[in-house]
């Protein structure tokens, strides 16, 4: 690397910092005035609400979602002010050619794009964990559903639960059944008036059941008070607070994944869309910043106003790209891979055309 690479490398990473550092405070200052009478109506303690819930929770959440935003504004107000002070011109007019200009500032979105992967995979999901946890207690704890309806499940490649309500607080469902298949004969049904989960044990209790057994055309019929039983699920398996899928670590959301694909609860669009994220947003620093670069690195009339004016306007389009993306997944059946890549790949396109516009 050369001068000019390490000067363009120290400003871009210092004007990243510069910006986080700047939407750390508005965040929290609109944040605490949003949530405060919560805080207050819950008696949260200010100890945790500032180093639990901020310092631990909302911050590292809110910086993740807005980095993409942070990292844009930061190359077009830096690489704008290099243009807007004649300091581009000179660069390219000394022979160095675009593609080569890019290059230390592609160093400096592999550094921000491996800290956000990294941070996608193994810190914000503990982070998110605590955040979660701190506002089913003190900000929303009224909206946590405490039981879940008419819950159809698949354990195995041959038996079917099916639960009509579980009280996620007490760990209870009501009126359960169990269908165990070989091929497509039933051969067992048992059908009980609850089932509660024995954490000491960590087997399922079932109360007041019947078992219909049947082979071929003889049937015989059980009927008993307790029984224990282990079962491939648990009770997080039934958990329905926002945010869930958020606070699982990479390890628990792929094997909530593998078990999805057997149970088939209807959770799967949630689940792929948030391992997609974390593997796929990050490469978003190198889209934007290439946009950036090609969208600022030319000295207009109207300065470097006009520049951000832009890129404010671009990065907030591509956030609601992405939650668009989202929502069509979510509801409209669109692949959860599509509604990640749509975003980007539109982005992309966009920056590429900067590209071949900007100046040579």
């Amino acid at each position: 690397m050369n001068i000019i690479d390490r000067y363009i490398i120290k400003k871009y990473l210092s004007t990243f910092v510069f910006t986080v550092g700047i939407f750390i405070v508005v965040i929290v200052v609109f944040d605490v005035s949003e949530k405060l009478d919560d805080f207050l109506k819950y008696k949260a303690p200010m100890s945790k609400v500032f180093l639990e819930y901020y310092a631990l929770g909302s911050i590292p959440f809110f910086l993740n979602m807005l980095t993409p935003l942070i990292n844009f504004i930061a190359v077009i107000f830096f690489t704008s002010k290099m243009a807007d002070q004649t300091e581009v011109v000179p660069i390219l007019s000394g022979g160095m050619s675009f593609n080569r200009f890019l290059r230390p500032y592609m160093i400096a979105a592999s550094i921000i794009f491996l800290f956000t992967l990294v941070s996608n995979i193994w810190i914000i999901p503990y982070t998110n964990k605590i955040k979660v946890n701190f506002e089913n207690v003190y900000v929303k704890p009224h909206k946590i559903s405490t039981s879940t309806m008419s819950t159809h499940m698949q354990i195995d490649s041959n038996t079917y639960v099916y639960i009509d309500n579980f009280d996620t607080k007490r760990n209870i469902g009501y009126n359960f059944s169990m269908e165990k298949f070989d091929g497509d004969q039933l051969t067992e049904k048992l059908m009980a008036q609850s089932i509660t989960w024995d954490s000491v044990a960590t087997k399922w209790k079932i109360k007041d059941y019947t078992v219909r057994t049947i082979d071929g055309l003889r049937e015989t019929m059980e009927k008993g008070i307790d029984r224990d039983t282990t079962l491939d699920m648990l009770p997080r398996d039934f958990e329905t607070y926002d945010n869930v899928f958020t606070a699982m670590d990479t390890e628990e959301l792929n094997q909530r994944i593998a078990k999805e694909e057997t149970r088939g609860t209807g959770m799967m669009t949630d689940l792929l869309l948030e391992k997609y994220k974390r593997y796929i947003g990050p490469f978003s620093a190198f889209i934007l910043t290439l946009m950036g670069v090609s969208l600022s690195s030319k000295k207009v009339r109207g300065g470097i106003g006009l520049s951000l004016g832009i890129g404010i306007a671009l990065s907030f389009t591509f956030l609601v790209l992405v939650q668009f993306s989202t929502m069509f997944s979510l509801k409209g059946g669109l692949p959860p891979l599509v509604a990640i890549l749509i975003p980007n790949v539109m982005f992309l396109v966009l920056a590429l055309w900067l590209k071949y516009k900007a100046p040579k």
